[in-house]
């Protein structure tokens, strides 16, 4: 492990506020999950609005409030994964009835529904970059379901029990996006499980330091994780030898979920998650310490507002584009761009 503390921060990054997108209904309008689509170009929102709000990104620095348009939803919604090849075309959802749908944003309706849950909250989804058809859902029934958007509803691939002992909720699932055959589950027992999604039997890892339940796991590449834990910090692991390789803090993190996205574009290495003391923070892979970090004013309903999502447009050029939402269902839009050396 490198001692994270003994690191010196060093930014190299500028980031600026370029948007601010609000709403009129702030109180019960937390945004918990944010996503854009594989081509970059739509961003999907959600949360307990029961509404998944679509943006084209392009326009996101001229907005100030609305989007281009809203799909009206049974349940309060966990997450969102746009299906892999689909284009902007299909937005999976899994929401806190237990309920995993899937949308055709050209007709904006439900193409598929399915419950392999038995009605307990879905925390989180994901598609496979390999097998697109290929999905996978974890709850707080303690189980990740892989299914097949070919097969039948009701007709799991695959149930997976990380913690048989206990059955923890499962709160975060993720294949690798480069297109591997490892999935990795963050689990409420405060370990990150790895299988092989070619026969999800056995963990062909485990690995194990937070000390509170872990809310996200996210691929940085095929070699490297890096997870988030209610314990109030983020960890990057090496697959191959199953070592930590570095712990970060300085985000607020002891109850909710805050959200936790990864810039693999550019030649990446950053990282954001979101923070109870309503700030939204950046770390370089390579310091312990963050970054940057940006406040969110408070709205008046509420005494102490959270970010309680995050995400990065995964573009390829030299400059990023963070979006953050808010508890009290604001979005704000930041750029990065990389400071001249020398």
């Amino acid at each position: 492990m490198i001692n994270s503390s003994a690191d010196t921060p060093c930014c190299d990054w500028d980031f600026n506020l370029t948007a601010v997108i609000s709403y009129s209904s702030p109180s019960s309008d937390a945004i918990g999950v944010l996503e854009f689509d594989p081509t970059n170009s739509l961003l999907a929102t959600g949360g307990i609005a029961r509404k998944i709000r679509i943006y084209t990104a392009a326009n996101l620095p001229i907005l100030k409030e609305g989007c281009d348009y809203c799909i009206y939803t049974p349940a309060k919604l966990s997450s969102l994964k746009w299906r892999p090849s689909s284009g902007s075309r299909l937005l999976g959802s899994g929401d806190y009835d237990g309920v995993v749908m899937e949308y055709d944003l050209e007709r904006r309706l439900p193409v598929f529904e399915r419950d392999e849950h038995g009605g307990r909250r879905v925390w989180s989804i994901d598609y496979s970059a390999a097998d697109p058809a290929l999905g996978a859902s974890t709850s707080d029934d303690g189980t990740m379901q892989m299914w097949d958007t070919r097969c039948d509803a009701g007709t799991s691939v695959a149930t997976v029990r990380p913690d048989r002992s206990a059955a923890s909720p499962v709160c975060c699932v993720e294949f690798d996006p480069i297109g591997g055959p490892t999935v990795v589950l963050g689990c409420a027992d405060r370990r990150i499980y790895g299988y092989d999604a070619r026969r999800a039997v056995e963990p062909i890892f485990v690995l194990e330091g937070h000390e509170k339940a872990v809310s996200y796991a996210r691929f940085m590449d095929s070699e490297t994780i890096v997870s988030s834990s209610i314990d109030g910090s983020l960890m990057t692991w090496h697959v191959e030898d199953r070592q930590l390789i570095r712990r970060y803090r300085g985000h607020v993190n002891s109850r909710r979920f805050v959200g936790l996205s990864v810039w693999r574009g550019g030649g990446g290495g950053l990282l954001s998650c979101g923070s109870e003391n309503n700030r939204v923070f950046v770390y370089d892979r390579r310091w312990g310490d963050p970054i940057w970090a940006c406040g969110f004013e408070a709205a008046p309903q509420q005494n102490q507002g959270f970010v309680s999502s995050v995400c990065w447009r995964q573009t390829a050029g030299e400059c990023c584009t963070l979006v953050a939402g808010g508890s009290d269902g604001v979005l704000k839009v930041f750029e990065g761009r990389p400071r001249p050396r020398g």
